[in-house]
């Protein structure tokens, strides 16, 4: 089996060498030789140094000029080729406790994808705790995979047609429920791996106000199909803020 550690980045010279060289440890940590693993970051139109840090790390870098999630995915994805794609976030850690519950979930031959639980470094209210819980609880329950972290086979990932260009956030669930799909016609399931959750930066608790956290999530909850549609409401994910 052949494993593409696949990761999308928009100006994270700051935080993806952090995330490259987790990665690495991670991989030598669960004992994955060079020629069964390959990273490969998308730089989704970066306006810093995010392609020079990627290089410098070893990783392959590919280049996506529209800035959407989406295509960065998928750009990152077309130059793969690995039998099963992870998805981690440039701002997240990858740990080999979670890779190596990810490794099995994929070698048991039980799963056509999975997500695992998410945590974060620092998050500044007890209520942003409580929102991280409920998550996971959401997660767990409905097998819906966060965005920081998605894996899947390639070849379900070709046959569904790669993340959806439709939308500019919550591309993770509707490729969720596509995976899902595909791996019911064929007796597979979809997991979410428990116990060692994948983490990630809580920056964007920090640089934004929560009146502004709280007008996003409201129009996800109350518009969402207009929410998604485009990058007017989406400034979390599109304005650069870093």
């Amino acid at each position: 089996m052949k494993l593409s550690l696949i990761i999308p980045a928009y100006n994270e010279e700051k935080l993806l060498g952090a995330c490259l060289s987790s990665a690495k440890e991670a991989i030598a940590g669960c004992g994955i030789t060079s020629d069964r693993v390959e990273i490969i970051v998308c730089d989704n139109n970066s306006t810093d140094a995010t392609a020079a840090v990627a290089r410098d790390a070893g990783a392959r870098v590919v280049f996506e000029p529209v800035n959407q999630i989406s295509r960065a995915r998928n750009s990152g994805a077309k130059a793969a080729s690995g039998d099963w794609f992870l998805f981690i976030d440039a701002d997240s850690w990858l740990k080999a406790a979670t890779l190596g519950k990810t490794l099995a979930a994929m070698r048991s031959g039980r799963y056509a994808g999975g997500g695992a639980a998410v945590g974060f470094d620092r998050l500044p209210t007890y209520r942003a705790q409580v929102m991280v819980n409920g998550w996971n609880l959401l997660s767990r329950s409905f097998k819906v995979a966060a965005g920081s972290y998605l894996f899947c086979r390639a070849d379900a990932f070709r046959d569904v047609g790669g993340f959806s260009e439709k939308v500019f956030a919550a591309e993770e669930l509707v490729m969720s429920q596509a995976i899902k799909r595909w791996g019911r016609e064929r007796g597979l399931g979809f997991v979410i791996v428990q116990g060692a959750p994948h983490i990630s930066s809580g920056r964007k608790l920090y640089l934004y106000k929560e009146s502004e956290l709280l007008a996003l999530a409201l129009k996800l909850v109350f518009t969402p199909l207009k929410a998604v549609s485009g990058t007017k409401h989406l400034s979390l994910f599109y304005d650069g803020r870093r």
